[in-house]
């Protein structure tokens, strides 16, 4: 169960998380008609080895990513995160076109847009995260020998800590326009800390920035406390119910809003239809996380 200063490395916990969006990124690139293309997904899971490696190798392996990501819920979850990566490349390819030049990657995990996005010169990447989760990462990448396409700054700092003073340690300029993305993080925190990083995201950002944000809609709390409690009885402490906290601060919309900010929403439900990957409507399970997620987009006057 999460707990206060709690922490994690790559295949536990929170971190672990990372690996399942990595895997279902590699699973959609190898489709015919990919709705976005992750080259370093694949290598990401093969570095871990073991069941995520076997994930691409057909090899028998501990059934647990194997059996979710196989089943006909990871079937929607894997078209899911090829939608959810489609849209923050083509937010972060605005963004870059309007002139930005410092992105910041909030809960950083395994995104690898410093290195297979084409940014323009000058441009930097904070990619803030857990410390043993970017130090796995700058190992995987260091090994497979690419070089990122963007200048690329590693800031370790728990988001629950006071990462403004971490970021701007490490270069930041909040005097000039920034684009920041919370992409699969605001379930991960309270609502206190959801605050604090908006709070956070605003005092940073100059006029002319941009912010992205993947946010859902709580669950309610006996459904979501019989999902934890059936986690627990199956001895999965660890897996998504008991990492997971069932709190909203506010819809991002309009905090953002609120602020100066114009917010733009797209529901999840909506933008899968629209690339040709509709959710069926027949399962319950499918159809409850389809529509509980939203995609946002904000600009600061």
């Amino acid at each position: 169960m999460r707990h206060d200063n709690d922490s994690w490395d790559i295949t536990t916990s929170v971190g672990s998380t990372a690996l399942f969006v990595a895997a279902s990124r590699a699973l959609e690139a190898r489709k015919p008609e990919p709705l976005a293309v992750d080259p370093y997904a694949e290598v990401f899971c093969r570095a871990v080895g073991g069941e995520w490696a076997g994930l691409f190798d057909g090899a028998d392996a501990d059934p647990k990513p194997d059996h979710i990501l196989h089943s006909d819920f990871g079937a929607h979850f894997v078209d899911f995160q090829g939608a959810r990566t489609r849209y923050f490349d083509a937010y972060f390819a605005a963004a870059s076109a309007a002139g930005v030049r410092q992105v910041v990657l909030l809960a950083a995990g395994l995104d690898s847009r410093a290195y297979r996005l084409p940014w323009p010169d000058g441009t930097v990447v904070y990619e803030l995260d857990q410390p043993r989760v970017l130090e796995f990462k700058h190992r995987v990448l260091a090994e497979h020998g690419d070089e990122p396409t963007a200048q690329r700054r590693e800031i370790a700092v728990d988001l629950r800590d006071d990462w403004p003073a971490a970021l701007t340690a490490g270069g930041f300029d909040p005097s000039a326009p920034s684009a920041w993305l919370a992409e699969g993080l605001l379930m991960y925190l309270p609502a206190v800390a959801q605050q604090e990083l908006f709070t956070g995201i605003d005092a940073l950002s100059a006029p002319g920035s941009w912010a992205a944000v993947e946010e859902s809609v709580p669950m309610p709390d006996e459904i979501f406390e019989a999902k934890r409690a059936e986690e627990r009885a199956a001895g999965d402490d660890g897996s998504f119910f008991t990492l997971v906290y069932n709190q909203r601060h506010a819809p991002a919309e309009e905090w953002f809003g609120e602020r100066g900010w114009v917010a733009e929403p797209t529901l999840l439900a909506d933008y899968l239809p629209r690339l040709g990957r509709p959710a069926p409507t027949e399962d319950p399970e499918v159809g409850a996380m389809i529509s509980a997620i939203r995609l946002v987009t904000a600009n600061k006057r």
